[in-house]
C-alpha cells in the first residue's frame, strides 16, 4: 500500500473523484464507477480528503457507503462547507428549503446568510459526517480559509467559534501571507496549540514551508503544488504541478518531526492535474518509509 509510510503518518489525495484523476487512466478497468474507484483508491492509500463537502453538504448515505467500501482503519478528513469558512456560494449549493429567494446562480457572500440558517447548516453538516465519526474513520474537519482572511483578533475569533461550532476536531489552513510573519505566525499557532486545535502546514507558491504541532492528536500537512499560475486562472491553471523527487525530500525532515509531536499525521496531495497527485503521495510514501 503506498500510502502506508511510518505508523503515524498517513499519506494521501484531497480527493478521489476529481475529474482529472478519474479521466487520467489512474484507476484500472473494472474500478471506474464510484464504488470501484474508491475500493481501489484504499487499497493504495489509506487517508483521503473529501473535498466534495466544501461545494455541498455531506449526506449521511454517502458516509455509510464510505465506511462500507473502505477496509477498517481508513481514514476520511473533511473540508468545511464554504460558508463556514467565509468563501461564497451560489444560492443552489444550499438545500432547497434553506435557499433565500433569487436567481440559483447568484453568489451569497459571507454574512449573507441568517443565524438560524447558519445554524441549521452546521446541524445538517454534523449529520452528514455522523456515520464516520461513529464508524472511527473521521480524522478531521479541515478549514481552509480564503486568502483574503488576513491576520487580527477578529479572524483568530473566527476560527475558535469555528473550533467551537465543530463536533469533530478540526485543522486550520491559512492562506495569507501575513499569517506567515514571525509574530503572527507565533501567536496563532500559539492560540491554536492552547485549543488543540491542528494548523495545517502548506507547500504552495508565496508561503513559507511553516510547520508546527498544535494538537497532540493530529498535525496535517497539505501539498497544492508550485504553480506560477497559484492565485489566478483556472483551477487547472492553479494547481498544475508535476513535483519532483527532491522537492518532497525537502519535506520529510518536517513531517517526520511532526510524527514525533503528533499521535498522527496526514500528508494529503491537492496537485490535482490527471494523476499528479497520486504519483506523488505515493513517492512520498516511499521517502517516509526509507
Amino acid at each position: 500500500m503506498s500510502g502506508l509510510a511510518e505508523p503515524a503518518v498517513r499519506v494521501g489525495t484531497c480527493s478521489w473523484t476529481d475529474p482529472a484523476l478519474v479521466s487520467s487512466g489512474w484507476y484500472p478497468t473494472g474500478s471506474r464507477d464510484a464504488e470501484g474507484r474508491l475500493r481501489f483508491y484504499a487499497t493504495q492509500f489509506t487517508v483521503v480528503e473529501s473535498d466534495s463537502t466544501y461545494y455541498a453538504l455531506p449526506s449521511a448515505r454517502n458516509s455509510r457507503l464510505w465506511v462500507e467500501r473502505t477496509p477498517p482503519g481508513f481514514t476520511f478528513d473533511i473540508k468545511a462547507f464554504a460558508p463556514f469558512t467565509g468563501h461564497s456560494v451560489p444560492v443552489r449549493a444550499l438545500p432547497a428549503d434553506l435557499r433565500p429567494a433569487g436567481p440559483p446562480g447568484r453568489r451569497l457572500r459571507a454574512g449573507d446568510l441568517p443565524a438560524d440558517t447558519t445554524a441549521e447548516l452546521w446541524r445538517r453538516f454534523h449529520a452528514g459526517i455522523e456515520p464516520l465519526r461513529e464508524a472511527g474513520r473521521l480524522g478531521c474537519v479541515l478549514f481552509q480559509f480564503p486568502p483574503w482572511f488576513a491576520p487580527g483578533a477578529d479572524a483568530v475569533e473566527r476560527i475558535l467559534r469555528c473550533a467551537e461550532s465543530c463536533r469533530a476536531p478540526i485543522a486550520v489552513e491559512l492562506r495569507h501571507p501575513d499569517w506567515y510573519e514571525p509574530e503572527a505566525f507565533a501567536l496563532v499557532t500559539d492560540v491554536l496549540a492552547r485549543h488543540r486545535i491542528t494548523f495545517a502546514g502548506v507547500d504552495a507558491p508565496g508561503l513559507p514551508p511553516e510547520v508546527r504541532a498544535t494538537s497532540p492528536q493530529l498535525s496535517v500537512v497539505r501539498f497544492h503544488g508550485r504553480s506560477a499560475h497559484w492565485g489566478r486562472g483556472s483551477k487547472e491553471d492553479r494547481y498544475r504541478h508535476t513535483y519532483e523527487r527532491h522537492e518532497l525530500e525537502e519535506w520529510v525532515p518536517r513531517i517526520r518531526i511532526l510524527a514525533k509531536e503528533s499521535a498522527a499525521v496526514h500528508v494529503l496531495f491537492n496537485n490535482c492535474c490527471a494523476d499528479a497527485s497520486v504519483k506523488a503521495a505515493a513517492t512520498m510514501g516511499e521517502l517516509l518509509r526509507a
